[in-house]
């Protein structure tokens, strides 16, 4: 089974950051929770990164998106595949607009 390394871009670390502290103002566990909730979606993405759809209004096959669910909504991870490599290019929340 082939493996792949996850890596994190700068700004997919910085939109960690931003979704905790907007949780944690509220509520600090569900914070903790949700961050918890992505990175052990993201584990996935080691052995099994094409289960995952291909991203909303792209044309490349390697760009693809992972759905997290969480409390009444989620978060969605943007990645793309390398040849033994899947970058995490953005999170966002599900009621987000985009990935800007």
């Amino acid at each position: 089974m082939k493996r792949y390394q996850v890596r994190f871009t700068l700004e997919a670390e910085q939109d960690l950051v931003r979704l905790h502290d907007f949780l944690a103002a509220n509520d600090v566990d569900a914070a903790s929770d949700a961050l918890q909730a992505i990175k052990a979606a993201i584990r996935i993405l080691k052995t099994s990164p094409y289960s995952c759809r291909k991203a909303i209004g792209s044309a490349l096959p390697r760009l693809r998106e992972l759905v997290v669910p969480f409390g009444k909504g989620g978060y969605v991870a943007l990645f793309e595949i390398e040849e033994r490599a899947v970058n995490i290019v953005a999170v966002r929340h599900q009621r987000e607009d985009d990935y800007l």
